[in-house]
């Protein structure tokens, strides 16, 4: 049965907690593409096809065109930064994009300024900006960001928002007391509760004005049982954590194939360089942390040692993030795997990305946005693990559940998503006989 969904008509307002490298790579990128100067190549809502009905039928649409998505020709971006530079300012001092690609969009861009930021050097100890609030309490600065809110809609003429997590990683922070119940959260927030982190204020703020929220970084943010029930309790979608781009995105690429083959793996060596601001921050041990938690997820997940002792229980796993100005927005990716197979035979894989971080992550904010959108017009409200595709350490609804971080297994559950909310067949490629049923 088709799932009732809301029309995407109308303005689409996406609130962006951190306006550097990754969230100006998105605005500029969406300006570009409306101007036919580009396309948004990444982008798994633009660009992305989806299997309806049998094989023999040929039927693969875009995905833009198979369901009801907010037109990224129809779209306003907003939202904070620590920094008072306006998008083209940030973004040329990013370095990620060209000058000659921004001179074409500076118009555009400069228009877009950041409103003040709620910022806490305590949680993010390596960044340091004037252009941040003032109030007496967390909850007074939670107030000002859900004004913010309310203006940005009313002075953009949105008819919906969605608020998209792209400020950096804060220190570590384990669930605690003040985070089980609205109550404790609510009041913590009045005491100034050190366990509150800014982006946790961002979250608290959106899903209160009913704004589907999504965190791109591996901090506690929304995954705390009280907002997750708030989320539920105001029918807001929610989902994250942490973008998957780089290194975790080739992991999750690579495991699953060598599991599928009964290969096994005695080391996971990886190495991140970069000198970007991200890189900077977690230049920070207690940053740093936080991101390792993330990282370090993927693998126990997808091989599942205590399944299958004999290929992956010895299995060391390390990970390292080195801050290198040189390489700025480029972040090189680099890993050693010592498998073995037949007979217990070792041998090696050696994979060096030299990727581009906010390249990557752009399309993944769009995409984000665009999903989350659509859930909140289908009133799904709650974690959204179907979109775990995009994240390094996804939310899921049952506590102590292990996540998807099988690609393929998560792109799935993305799609069947899809499917399931148009009313067609779900594709789980059980064909038994393609001359009858396929």
């Amino acid at each position: 049965m088709k799932t009732k969904i809301k029309n995407a008509d109308g303005k689409l307002g996406i609130l962006l907690p951190g306006m550097g490298a990754v969230a100006t790579t998105l605005i500029a990128g969406v300006h570009a593409v409306n101007k036919d100067i580009a396309k948004p190549i990444g982008s798994t809502s633009q660009m992305g096809t989806i299997r309806i009905g049998k094989r023999t039928e040929d039927n693969t649409p875009l995905i833009k065109n198979f369901i009801p998505l907010a037109d990224i020709n129809n779209i306003a971006f907003g939202g904070w930064d620590i920094f008072e530079e306006n998008v083209y300012e940030s973004a040329t001092h990013a370095g990620v994009l060209d000058r000659y690609l921004l001179e074409q969009l500076k118009p555009e861009l400069e228009a877009i300024k950041p409103m003040k930021a709620v910022f806490d050097k305590k949680y993010v100890t390596k960044l340091d900006g004037s252009h941040i609030k003032s109030g007496a309490n967390k909850m007074e600065l939670a107030t000002q960001l859900r004004q913010d809110i309310r203006y940005f809609k009313a002075n953009n003429n949105c008819d919906r928002l969605v608020m998209v997590w792209c400020g950096s990683t804060e220190i570590y922070i384990e669930e605690s007391t003040v985070h089980q119940t609205i109550e404790n959260l609510e009041k913590g927030m009045r005491n100034n509760d050190e366990n509150i982190p800014s982006s946790m204020i961002y979250a608290y703020a959106a899903i209160m004005e009913g704004v589907p929220y999504a965190n791109g970084a591996p901090n506690l943010s929304a995954d705390i049982p009280a907002l997750v029930q708030l989320a539920k309790d105001n029918n807001v979608p929610i989902c994250g954590k942490d973008f998957k781009t780089g290194q975790t995105l080739m992991k999750t690429i690579l495991a699953p194939g060598l599991k599928t083959r009964s290969l096994g793996i005695a080391g996971w060596f990886s190495t991140n360089i970069l000198g970007n601001r991200d890189g900077e921050v977690l230049d920070d041990p207690a940053s740093f942390k936080t991101k390792e938690m993330s990282k370090l997820s993927v693998l126990d997940s997808i091989l599942e040692p205590e399944k299958n002792p004999d290929l992956y229980k010895d299995l060391y796993h390390k990970v390292r993030i080195n801050y290198y100005p040189p390489h700025g927005d480029n972040k090189e990716g680099w890993d050693n795997l010592d498998i073995f197979g037949w007979l217990g035979y070792k041998m090696q894989i050696k994979v060096d990305f030299l990727c581009r971080d906010s390249i990557l992550a752009a399309p993944l904010v769009l995409d984000l946005a665009i999903f989350l959108d659509l859930a909140s017009r289908a009133n799904m409200s709650g974690i959204q693990e179907w979109l775990s595709f995009f994240f390094k350490a996804p939310q899921t609804p049952i506590k102590d559940i292990q996540p998807i971080h099988d690609i393929f297994k998560q792109e799935m559950k993305l799609k069947n998503t899809l499917r399931h909310l148009q009313g067609e067949d779900l594709v789980t490629h059980l064909e038994l006989d393609e001359k009858i049923e396929i």
